[in-house]
């Protein structure tokens, strides 16, 4: 199969040699390090391919200075860094680029936001353009199959998500989700001395995966996996921050009745949930299958969004009667849209007129796999 447009590609053509680094986050085998090696020849500029894995490129960066550095670069007038959360000082060694090499661009990326942000965030204010890269999107693979296609390809993607190595091969996914899970899901985790029990932590996740589409409570779960509040609190805020989960607050406003302070999680990958519950069943034998269509266009929405560079917040809504809303949407003009997700279409599905009545409301949608495309297209970088 032939390689997949990344909705970023354009964007990072047109930051480099600008004056500042370039920053690639996701999640390990997302495609970072395709997508980098894609664009580097249309740069048409000598570069450096490093990795942060390899322990003698680690040592190089060892107290980095102005000399060592460009020792370092000879010729090159690209730096390209893959895994460059596992090499120390990092943000320093980048900073001294942006300031002190200026015809050099730099490119690095990241499989975890944890080590990498807090490795960089202070040293580089200012100097770095910075992406988040997600398993791939409905937008890319419509883009890259055809549109029709890709609707024909719901079920797979339901189940399987559609990390790259999926979508490449999906005669065999299940063992490449199982694959991909226990070597890669909880690798830079694991790594942590904060996550001092592993076995806890995929049981939280396993709790989380089995949640989907509704509150989660972190004192629930520490009650269910034998561990305290914050040790869960903890674990989970790892998880997202390694770009497995992310959570949506609730939104309250003015509604007495409101729940102010819920949140649902959900995973960027429905292959990678599944795997975690080790559940690959048909839609039609699982009773999951609601919270399943709620889990891929709720994640879909979010990766679109982010490319698309739209400011939004996205909350869920739900008062102490169970009236809810599966996602609120608010701009940077604070403008409201309000959708909810079913699976079946023939389900008839009635808006809570306490929302709609306390709230100036823009737009309203059931999003059903009868017009999914639609509710992701609108979405789409133009």
């Amino acid at each position: 199969m032939s390689f997949i447009n990344r909705s970023v590609a354009q964007d990072i053509v047109s930051k480099c040699f600008q004056g500042k680094a370039l920053i690639i986050y996701g999640a390990r085998q997302v495609g970072k390090t395709t997508l980098i090696k894609s664009l580097l020849p249309v740069l048409g500029v000598k570069v450096l391919e490093l990795n942060g894995d390899d322990s003698d490129i680690r040592d190089r960066f060892q107290n980095p200075n102005v000399t060592s550095l460009k020792q370092l670069m000879g010729n090159a007038k690209l730096l390209f860094i893959d895994e460059a959360q596992r090499i120390p000082d990092i943000g320093l060694a980048i900073k001294i680029m942006v300031d002190r090499i200026p015809d050099v661009q730099v490119i690095a990326t990241g499989s975890s936001s944890f080590d990498l942000l807090e490795t960089i965030r202070e040293p580089l204010t200012g100097r770095a353009w910075q992406w988040n890269l997600f398993p791939i999107s409905f937008s890319e693979l419509a883009q890259h199959f055809s549109l029709l296609e890709e609707k024909r390809n719901l079920e797979s993607r339901l189940l399987y998500g559609s990390y790259p190595e999926i979508v490449m091969h999906n005669d065999d996914a299940i063992d490449r989700l199982k694959l991909l899970t226990g070597s890669y899901l909880y690798r830079d985790l694991y790594s942590l001395p904060t996550i001092s029990r592993p076995g806890l932590l995929e049981k939280i996740t396993k709790a989380l995966a089995l949640q989907i589409g509704a509150e989660v409570s972190s004192s629930e779960i520490a009650q269910l996996v034998g561990a305290d509040r914050l040790t869960v609190e903890k674990y989970i805020s790892m998880l997202e921050k390694a770009f497995v989960i992310f959570q949506l607050p609730a939104f309250s406003r003015n509604v007495r009745n409101e729940i102010k302070k819920g949140r649902k999680i959900y995973f960027f990958d429905n292959g990678i949930r599944n795997a975690v519950i080790n559940n690959f069943a048909s839609l039609s034998s699982r009773t999951d299958v609601g919270a399943l269509w709620e889990n891929y266009c709720i994640s879909e929405r979010y990766k679109t969004k982010q490319y698309g560079k739209h400011h939004v917040t996205h909350y869920f809504w739900r008062t102490t009667q169970q009236q809810e809303i599966d996602l609120i949407e608010e701009d940077n003009q604070a403008e409201l849209k309000a959708f909810e997700f079913k699976w079946n279409p023939r389900k008839q599905v009635l808006f809570s007129k306490t929302f709609l009545n306390a709230y100036d409301v823009a737009e309203k949608e059931i999003i059903t796999p009868g017009n999914y495309e639609q509710f992701l297209s609108s979405v789409q970088m133009s």
